[in-house]
């Protein structure tokens, strides 16, 4: 890559990391003192796997109503595009281990899950495309790595 980017994640080399990981991508500091902290929740191996759509919206609507329950400074949870991932912004939190501890949580509240939240026509763009059990297999497989979300390059 010859130019620096714009977005910090197309400055990222995408053959060097090591799904699954949690990834601090940056701090952008407010005119008050505010900071927003914002993870790069790496699901899924870039170019090499990726999570099905309706697992994928699912885990959204659940994990975007439940990590509310568990941390207060959320700001937004949300896919990214390539559907290997999700970016999380939290407002002046900057403890990383409480963050892993957060998500830990609210993939078990997944897991626990008997309905997805807000799964109507009314709440959501496309009610049509979910299924809790792919968002369940999801989770338990970023669970089952647990002890890895540190580790964001391969050696």
């Amino acid at each position: 890559m010859a130019n620096k980017m714009n977005v910090e994640s197309f400055n990222l080399d995408h053959t060097k990391v090591a799904a699954p990981y949690v990834r601090l991508v940056g701090v952008t500091k407010g005119p008050k003192g505010d900071e927003i902290y914002k993870y790069d929740i790496r699901f899924k191996q870039p170019n090499k796997a990726h999570m099905e759509m309706a697992g994928l919206h699912s885990i959204e609507h659940l994990m975007a109503e439940n990590i509310r329950n568990h941390l207060d400074n959320v700001v937004d949870i949300g896919p990214m595009g390539c559907q290997t991932g999700f970016y999380l912004a939290v407002l002046n939190h900057s403890d990383y281990d409480e963050i892993l501890s957060v998500l830990d949580k609210t993939l078990n509240d997944v897991l626990a899950a008997e309905e997805v939240p807000a799964c109507n026509e009314v709440q959501c763009g496309w009610a049509a495309n979910h299924s809790l059990e792919g968002a369940k297999e999801i989770a338990n497989e970023m669970l089952s790595h647990r002890d890895e979300w540190h580790v964001v390059f391969a050696e």
